[in-house]
């Protein structure tokens, strides 16, 4: 079967190339590996446990974001990069801006309650606990499309994760951190939680975090912006256009 792989090279002229390959193998982390070894030696991936744990060869297939050791390819299949982070070369991409947005974040315990902690308080923040970072969701979400300042979805799952632990002390810290260009700045279109590999589901993460902030005394900045100048001279919707 053939299938083709969006390159990019910056050492090159023609920087961006959709090259052609002849693969046996029908799993697309499979195929990479045998074009690297027997056609290109330079193709450039990324993979790490070859088994859905790390999150390192999330790769976009026809436009949507999977990760290629759990992948099964088909005839003419199209193989990109993911979309909204820099490339390093061919499917390899620089993460480390959606590293600092983590980090800026801050979600982890600083000063432990020492709370005891049940069964039941390790299940409310297991789900969140699985994301494996593989930069999914940021590929398709379209708010960090357009701005590189959205903190954005897997880094709010964390917040929420942390918000969420009993253990953590005081979760005000967080929840200060991800007022601005943050939970307010969602669209909740969900396309995060429809490619996250994990089943993780960060459109309601940050719903969660926006009722948790409500409670906490914090307010939508973006309501200020909201036009409240009514036309109270409107008579209402004519549905016969008269």
């Amino acid at each position: 079967m053939k299938i083709k792989i969006k390159r990019y090279n910056q050492e090159l002229i023609e920087k961006n190339s959709i090259d052609e390959f002849e693969v046996s193998n029908t799993n697309l982390l499979k195929a990479l590996i045998q074009i690297k070894q027997y056609n290109d030696s330079t193709l450039t991936f990324r993979c790490g446990c070859k088994s859905g744990v790390c999150g390192s060869c999330a790769v976009k297939v026809n436009g949507l974001e999977k990760l290629a050791c759990r992948t099964k390819i088909n005839q003419n299949d199209l193989i990109e990069p993911l979309s909204n982070i820099n490339i390093i070369k061919d499917l390899v991409i620089d993460v480390s801006h959606e590293t600092f947005l983590l980090d800026k974040v801050k979600s982890y315990i600083d000063i432990n309650s020492n709370k005891e902690i049940n069964q039941e308080d390790i299940e409310k923040i297991d789900l969140q606990s699985n994301c494996i970072l593989c930069n999914s969701c940021y590929s398709s979400c379209p708010i960090y499309s357009i701005n590189k300042d959205f903190i954005g979805p897997f880094a709010l799952t964390r917040a929420l994760r942390y918000v969420d632990d009993k253990k953590l002390k005081d979760k005000k810290e967080i929840l200060n951190n991800i007022q601005t260009n943050g939970i307010w700045d969602c669209t909740l279109c969900g396309t995060c939680s429809l490619v996250c590999p994990q089943s993780i589901d960060p459109k309601a993460d940050i719903l969660k975090l926006q009722n948790i902030s409500f409670q906490e005394g914090f307010s939508n900045p973006n309501l200020n912006n909201f036009d409240m100048n009514f036309d109270y001279e409107f008579d209402g919707f004519n549905p016969n256009g008269f």
